[in-house]
């Protein structure tokens, strides 16, 4: 966390995302959002997150959104030519990011193994993939 807050990354704990909202273009534009709350724990059980009513809306241009902590294993299911290597994380050029499928890069933890999201988007992988990426596409 103390990567993400050196990067001006904002922090806004127990609020969960229940829709992400995007201009006539389909660019994200925002996100709707319920605040959390934490019970009091009793003997019974441990705390746990209730939600409230209270809904807002957040202004975004960017989602990251992390889901667990392994490799999902229905990348080698559902893109059989997609290399990935014994712990079914895929194979990507160190330089230019590159996978065995034409027009896929990949970088983070899908590539490296599991990190913290601030760590597996900072550089050198992410600054390697930027500068290449544009010459690739075409809009």
């Amino acid at each position: 966390m103390k990567h993400a807050r050196e990067e001006g990354i904002e922090f806004r704990m127990l609020t969960n995302p229940i829709e992400f909202i995007g201009d006539e273009k389909g660019w994200l534009t925002g996100a709707r959002c319920v605040r959390m709350e934490l019970a009091s724990p009793t003997p019974a059980a441990a705390a746990d997150r209730l939600s409230s009513r209270l809904r807002v809306h957040s202004p975004a241009s960017v989602a990251i959104i992390g889901v667990g902590t392994t490799a999902n294993p229905l990348i080698q299911s559902s893109t059989p030519d997609l290399k990935t290597n014994k712990w079914n994380y895929i194979v990507a050029d160190e330089t230019t990011m590159r996978t065995s499928k034409l027009g896929v890069f990949a970088g983070g933890d899908i590539v490296t193994g599991g990190a913290t999201v601030i760590l597996a988007m900072a550089p050198p992988q992410s600054r390697r993939l930027h500068p290449r990426l544009p010459h690739y596409c075409t809009w």
